[in-house]
């Protein structure tokens, strides 16, 4: 992973702790946007035809490859956001849906705001209780969370998601993958997941405006999904009857800069290896938090959990973010803390560097 940082400059100049905000552009990414724009450039609508007509189905097929999902079940969505309104415009206002406290706002809102019979998980060391007793207690028909939660970083493995399929068979389980979505190895299909949507801004490095939903085969008869335009009938003036549950999600023109870098993204990740990635990132979050936990800086609900992502929330108010801004570290302040967050472009040394750091002010 070290021969990767070259391809990153911002690394030259900060430690970069915060991709949990914004995953880096990198330098080969950036090379081929000025290719594909300059091609824009002279070549105008013929080159744009062409893109639209051979480069978003080569993205589709490059996310359906890279998560294991079926490509008649893949939908390019700008960000997770989007997608997620989507499906819950054609969900029953009945269904009783299990959310956890304290999510990101973009998965609890858009249930919240409809008019669902809702119901809370606790957000703390033991999420996964708090879950099960929730399920066991009374009837749901979703649960809808976060698989690494945005502030804490606290992970759900996709282990313990099974048992709860196991054990609630009809329950669906809606997923916001963006924390979580390029750090290890995933096969949608081999999942407990119903549904699956992810911002590709984060982990998958792939820039802003580009994100997928992935579906199991049975969703769409769940959600009554209405949502539609030209693109979602392939620009056929016939075809505005027969559109399938995916293409619902794709109801207008999709940009080929933006999918096209996610299709760029997912190949280098694919050539980086994600056993590899994922090796690297559980080496740095258990030094991360060997190290943090060395200062007293992580609480109990991190301390006894048996595996974290490489996204910590250590204690620090402004005098502590101001020293490590001040230090070139780049990070982002959550809750009554301070976000560090670590990818496959970071190092041992980079931790060791902001354990220096925050040495000398806690």
């Amino acid at each position: 992973m070290e021969n990767t940082r070259k391809h990153f400059p911002v690394l030259h100049q900060y430690i970069y702790a915060n991709t949990a905000s914004a995953g880096l552009l990198s330098e080969p990414l950036m090379n081929w946007r000025q290719e594909h724009d300059l091609d824009f450039l002279i070549g105008g609508s013929k080159m744009k035809t062409k893109s639209m007509q051979e480069l978003l189905p080569a993205t589709k097929e490059t996310v359906a490859r890279f998560f294991g999902s079926k490509i008649e079940n893949t939908a390019l969505v700008q960000n997770f956001s989007l997608g997620l309104n989507i499906l819950l415009e054609g969900l029953n206002t009945e269904s009783h849906i299990l959310l956890v406290k304290d999510d990101y706002p973009s998965v609890n809102w858009p249930f919240e705001c409809r008019g669902f019979q809702l119901d809370y998980a606790e957000l703390d060391g033991q999420i996964e209780e708090n879950i099960l007793d929730k399920l066991r207690g009374k009837k749901f028909s979703v649960l809808a969370l976060s698989l690494v939660q945005w502030a804490s970083g606290i992970k759900l493995e996709m282990g313990f998601l099974k048992k709860v399929k196991e054990e609630f068979p009809d329950l669906v389980i809606i997923a916001d993958g963006t924390q979580y979505c390029g750090t290890e190895q995933f096969n949608f299909e081999e999942s407990p997941l119903d549904v699956l949507g992810t911002s590709a801004y984060k982990w998958l490095i792939s820039g802003y405006g580009n994100g997928f939903m992935l579906f199991k085969d049975h969703v769409r008869h769940l959600s009554k999904v209405q949502t539609t335009g030209f693109y979602s009938s392939n620009i056929n003036l016939d075809g505005r009857d027969d559109i399938s549950f995916a293409k619902h999600f794709e109801p207008g023109h999709l940009d080929t800069l933006n999918f096209g870098s996610l299709k760029f993204s997912l190949e280098y990740l694919e050539k980086l290896g994600m056993s590899k990635v994922e090796q690297h990132l559980k080496m740095l979050s258990q030094k991360s938090k060997s190290a943090y936990n060395s200062l007293g800086l992580l609480n109990d609900d991190i301390l006894k959990r048996n595996s974290h992502s490489t996204i910590f929330n250590i204690s620090g108010g402004d005098e502590v973010f101001k020293k490590l801004t001040d230090e070139g570290v780049l990070a982002s302040q959550r809750g009554n803390g301070i976000r560090m967050s670590f990818h496959f472009y970071n190092n041992e040394s980079d931790i060791d560097d902001t354990v220096k750091i925050l040495q000398s002010v806690v």
